[in-house]
């Protein structure tokens, strides 16, 4: 009875040790959702971890993702700009310019599609389309796993997240994940909204929210706690689109110059706007809207001229402001 109260004991100390080893190697990690944000979907075959949320990390800052290792993700995603490079259109290696301008990664766990058009369904799919676009990192993804492979941080890093050497798989889960950590919520505006503090917007932001949430129409794509529905359209920003679109997916006529409606969060610090990069100021995107756009076959119907007092256009652009969260772009993510 003695022996057996001994073996019983031990069994259970065995447990507890080998419960403690896995929760270690495991570190499963917490993301911390904003107040008021949806819990958002993580997929079953990469669920977050500490070591897969760093090894995504090391590899979004890391020169490494380029051939000649002169550019990486963080080159044109600066968290200062909430993700965005502030220039009209990116430049990868070879300071070569890509196509469209820079979107933010604000809240990009949200998103269910990916690049301007929306032609790419999957955030770890996306991370594959820098890597061998010539205008970016110009290398290839096994190229570059077998460069990691040289680097004994990389080879603990791949064993610690998917226990594996370096490979396609871990490279691109891993971007994903640390992507999905990139949550906004902390702005003035949440502070109002969602956190109680109704002395965290002054008068003419309040205004400008009255305008932008009832009286306007920026809600019919601008909505929800991410300030996007997530739809695909023309806002009548070309009468002649020099980029065609959805429609090089699609090949239907219906999808010519339709592209994503973007988050307006952190609006005021990921300037110039619009696909192309063609608007410089809050205030030039307040007047496109207010002109109705230019005349084309697929403009949204919810895109009409409207009229602004010189007060109305300053509320509006102060509240837009206030959807910046100091907390986001100040943080160090490289670390």
């Amino acid at each position: 009875m003695l022996f057996r109260d001994k073996n019983t004991k031990f069994k259970r100390v065995l447990t507890f040790i080998i419960i403690l080893t896995l929760f270690a190697f495991s570190k499963d990690f917490v993301l911390q959702i904003p107040q008021g944000f949806p819990t958002p979907y993580i997929p079953e075959d990469n669920q977050l971890t500490t070591s897969r949320v760093e090894l995504g990390r090391k590899l979004f800052f890391d020169k490494i993702m380029s051939r000649d290792s002169s550019v990486s993700c963080a080159s044109c995603h600066v968290p200062a700009f909430a993700f965005t490079d502030r220039l009209t259109k990116g430049k990868g290696i070879r300071n070569q310019e890509v196509g469209r301008n820079t979107p933010t990664l604000t809240n990009v766990v949200y998103q269910d599609k990916f690049l301007w058009d929306g032609v790419n369904p999957s955030l770890v799919a996306q991370v594959m389309i820098p890597i061998h676009e010539t205008n970016e990192f110009d290398f290839h993804i096994i190229l570059l796993a077998e460069r990691m492979k040289k680097d004994s941080t990389y080879m603990k890093l791949c064993k610690e997240a998917y226990n594996s050497d370096p490979n396609p798989y871990a490279i691109t889960h891993s971007i994903a994940s640390f992507e999905r950590t990139l949550l906004s919520g902390n702005s003035p505006y949440d502070q109002f909204h969602f956190q109680g503090d109704k002395s965290a917007l002054n008068s003419s932001e309040k205004r400008g929210m009255d305008l932008f949430l009832n009286k306007l129409h920026c809600t019919e794509c601008h909505s929800g706690f991410n300030f996007t529905n997530n739809s695909l359209t023309n806002n009548g920003l070309y009468q002649n689109y020099p980029d065609s679109g959805r429609i090089r997916l699609t090949y239907l006529e219906t999808d010519r110059a339709v592209f994503k409606v973007p988050t307006l969060r952190n609006i005021a610090v990921t300037y110039p706007y619009m696909h192309d990069g063609s608007i410089k100021t809050l205030e030039d995107v307040v007047s496109h809207y207010m002109s109705g756009g230019e005349n084309h076959e697929n403009k949204s119907e919810i895109i009409k001229p409207f009229e602004l007092t010189k007060q109305e256009i300053s509320d509006l652009i102060h509240f837009l402001e206030s959807l910046t969260d100091s907390t986001f772009i100040n943080t160090n993510y490289e670390k």
